[in-house]
């Protein structure tokens, strides 16, 4: 209650300007920082909840239960950023390895794992190890003709960009879409470079196209 006081202006009239009255002591006290796009009370909590969560994961294990453990080490793998350099691209490289490689940082793709590959079975990994859903959304939630169990859900992904907007219309859309496709191409250039394949721009180029084209499909 009194920080939402702090956040008024009482000086304001509220017939008049009733934002002001509201508002206009946190407009007084606060600045949006240069890192944010917006400021609120939400955005506070968080910053103060990520203080009290880093202390708690920076303390020592008593004894904690599994849970605790996890978010732990996971915390402690984050931070390690001397081993996260020094690892590269190499968790990406196992990454791709265990979904039957990406064709275009692949050489003869069509002839060495083509016939072992398996959609249904990468799919399956992808959602299950990666929490990545791809051409189909699969998951358990609340039955909504009896909320008293859950049911398997299947239902479409999301897509690579925000929204369909985003292949089709013109203006911003437009750059964005052109960046993301060039994005596409520069990070299939660092993992042949880091697989030490030889250069080929124009194989990229055309590769990363036709993903474009698929997903452009898809979103329609």
């Amino acid at each position: 209650a009194a920080r939402i006081i702090q956040n008024m202006d009482p000086t304001a009239d509220p017939c008049k300007d009733f934002y002001q009255y509201a508002c206009g002591g946190w407009l007084n006290r606060h600045v949006i920082p240069e890192t944010s796009s917006r400021y609120s009370i939400f955005d506070i909590l968080r910053d103060e909840l990520e203080i009290i969560l880093k202390g708690v994961l920076e303390t020592p294990d008593q004894g904690d239960r599994e849970a605790f453990q996890k978010a732990k080490i996971l915390y402690k793998s984050c931070m390690n950023e001397n081993l996260i350099e020094q690892r590269d691209s190499l968790p990406l490289l196992e990454a791709l390895a265990m979904v039957g490689d990406w064709p275009v940082a692949s050489a003869d793709w069509n002839k060495t794992k083509e016939p072992n590959w398996s959609m249904e079975e990468k799919l399956s990994i992808m959602n299950s190890r990666f929490n990545k859903r791809v051409l189909i959304d699969m998951f358990v939630w609340n039955d909504d003709q009896d909320s008293s169990r859950h049911i398997i859900y299947i239902d479409q992904p999301s897509l690579g960009m925000p929204s369909r907007d985003y292949y089709f219309n013109g203006g911003n859309y437009q750059r964005v879409r052109e960046a993301y496709l060039q994005f596409m191409i520069t990070i299939a250039k660092m993992i042949r470079e880091d697989k030490n394949m030889s250069r080929d721009d124009s194989f990229v180029q055309e590769e990363m196209a036709k993903v474009m084209e698929l997903e452009t499909e898809i979103a329609n």
